[in-house]
C-alpha cells in the first residue's frame, strides 16, 4: 500500500467514526490524497509502502498518534493540547485495533513496542532515540510476515529483547 491511500484510510475511519476527533480533522492532502504524502511525514510515507494494507493502516494511525503526542500531526487540526493527547492516544488503539482484527499479532506487539519505545524516549528527551525505534520497527514489520506469529531468535514469542529491556518476574501467586 502507498503513502497516501494509507492516509486516506486512516482520515476516512476518523470521519466514520465521528465526534471531536472528525471534527478536527484537517483539510488538504492528507484528506483528499493530492499532493506528496512524503511532504506530510517523511516517515511513515517511508514505512508503509509496500506493507500490508493493514499494517499500512495501523503504521499511518500509530504515527499521527505519535505525532500528536510529540509532534506536527497530518490529519488532525485545531485540537488543544487536552485534545491532541486523547486524539493521539485513539489513533493509536486504532491502529492496533486492525492489526488485532487481521490476528496480525506480531505487528500488535510491534507497535506496541515502539509506542512504548517512543514515549520512554520523549521521556528523556531523546527525540533520535524516539526516530531510531520508528525507523527499526519499520524494517521489522517490512520483514516479517504479515500475520506471522511465534519465536524470535532470541526464543521468547513477543518482540525481539533488546539491550534494557525487563524480563518479567514471577508472580508470587503462582508459586
Amino acid at each position: 500500500m502507498n503513502a497516501a491511500a494509507a492516509a486516506r484510510d486512516v482520515v476516512a475511519a476518523l470521519r466514520e467514526e465521528g465526534g471531536l476527533l472528525a471534527a478536527a480533522l484537517a483539510g488538504g492532502a492528507a484528506l483528499t490524497g493530492t499532493g506528496d504524502p512524503a511532504r506530510l511525514d517523511p516517515t511513515a510515507a517511508g514505512l508503509v509502502e509496500g506493507l500490508a494494507p493493514h499494517r499500512a493502516f495501523a503504521v499511518a494511525a500509530v504515527r499521527e498518534g505519535y505525532l500528536l503526542h510529540y509532534g506536527r500531526p497530518r490529519f488532525v487540526d485545531g485540537a488543544d493540547a487536552s485534545l491532541a493527547l486523547l486524539a493521539g492516544d485513539r489513533l493509536y488503539a486504532l491502529g492496533l485495533a486492525r492489526l488485532a482484527a487481521a490476528a496480525d499479532v506480531a505487528a500488535v506487539r510491534e507497535l506496541a513496542d515502539l509506542i512504548t519505545r517512543c514515549a520512554q524516549a520523549h521521556a528523556v528527551g531523546d527525540g533520535t532515540a524516539a526516530q531510531a525505534a520508528w525507523d527499526a520497527a519499520g524494517t521489522r514489520l517490512a520483514g516479517a510476515t504479515a500475520g506471522a506469529d511465534g519465536p524470535h531468535r532470541d526464543g521468547g514469542d513477543g518482540p525481539p529483547r533488546r539491550e534494557g529491556d525487563r524480563l518479567p518476574q514471577p508472580n508470587a501467586d503462582s508459586r
